[in-house]
């Protein structure tokens, strides 16, 4: 479950930059280029694959941590 979690964060992690680069008109060629509201998508899309990361792998040590 962990090693999909953590696909899934990479995953969201670069569609958010494309996004992001897409809205502020860097990656040019699609409807949604130059358009401000993909950019804010595409940051949220990066938060929250980085906070399936974070979780995933905070998970992941807290399982397998053992009595510290």
């Amino acid at each position: 479950m962990r090693w999909v979690l953590s696909i899934l964060g990479v995953i969201l992690v670069l569609v958010g930059i494309v996004w992001i680069l897409q809205g502020v008109n860097v990656l040019a060629g699609s409807y949604m280029s130059g358009h401000l509201q993909y950019t804010g998508l595409g940051i949220i899309a990066a938060i929250v694959g980085i906070g399936l990361l974070v979780w995933a792998n905070r998970r992941r040590r807290a399982t397998h941590g053992g009595g510290d």
